[in-house]
């Protein structure tokens, strides 16, 4: 009786791209986008009225980065969202744990968070400005209300999914309370929340463009409305391109916070 030879196990070691050529990987495709609107806009097949090429939009950038405006708007966009998202959140996650842990807080909130997401937040804008004006607070208060229901959300769904052997687990071994849900929910529950932030993220973009079209005197928005009204479409490229770097800077932030809080996911991905 003959046996089969079994191979020896390979050890599991995570092969990794250097990082310079991880990070020129990540920008191949938007090189490309700017290399194809270059040779557009050099060769005439993109008209400057249509959208200004890269020379234009490069000399409104250091036009206004000159007079120290775009400093001041970028800034001042990033406050707003960066409060407004701090606050829907901090809102989200909070009723995201009382909904997911407790079937009376399930009872109390969840009906009215769903409608809160039903509700498009850009419908709030009229009832927001009646409410609050058109100064800061009417636009920190649309961002946090548009994160807080996807917040909610994924929150609520991460802790229903986490596994309840793990949790009888830990009980086993006295913790209870608070210590539960801090050191064994919430990180079980991790992937689903920072997915939550990164979506909070993208749609305060969203709310903050909406925001800064009305009552606005500094901010991205405020150049967006200059550029409408004199019909500069360098400087709507421009802000658009500022909106993008926005969302890259959070866009980092949150893969920042998934490297330190989950080390072990980089060890899944397909190399």
């Amino acid at each position: 009786m003959s046996t089969l030879a079994l191979a020896p196990p390979r050890a599991r070691v995570a092969r990794q791209r250097p990082r310079w050529l991880s990070l020129s990987l990540r920008a191949v495709l938007p090189a490309a986008i700017v290399l194809f609107w270059w040779a557009g806009s050099a060769g005439g097949a993109i008209s400057p009225r249509v959208i200004a090429g890269p020379g234009a939009v490069w000399s409104a950038f250091v036009e206004l980065f000159d007079s120290g405006q775009l400093v001041d708007f970028a800034l001042a966009s990033f406050w707003r969202a960066a409060v407004g998202v701090a606050i829907g959140v901090g809102v989200g996650l909070l009723l995201g744990l009382l909904s997911g842990l407790s079937s009376l807080g399930e009872e109390l909130v969840d009906s009215t968070m769903q409608i809160v997401r039903a509700v498009p937040f850009l419908a709030l804008v009229p009832l927001f400005i009646a409410w609050f004006g058109i100064d800061e607070l009417y636009k920190v208060a649309l961002i946090a209300v548009a994160t807080t229901a996807p917040m909610y959300a994924y929150t609520y769904l991460g802790v229903r999914n986490v596994d309840r052997k793990m949790v009888e687990a830990a009980r086993s071994f006295g913790l209870t309370g608070t210590r539960l849900v801090v050191e064994v929910i919430v990180p079980a529950a991790l992937p689903g929340i920072l997915m939550a932030l990164r979506v909070c993220l993208s749609i305060s973009i969203t709310a903050l463009i909406a925001a800064e079209q009305v009552g606005t005197q500094e901010g991205v928005g405020y150049l967006v409305t200059l550029a409408q009204e004199y019909n500069r479409t360098d400087y709507m490229v421009l802000c658009v391109v500022l909106y993008a770097l926005l969302g890259l800077v959070f866009d980092a932030l949150v893969r920042l916070a998934e490297r330190y809080a989950m080390p072990w996911r980089k060890q899944v991905a397909i190399r």
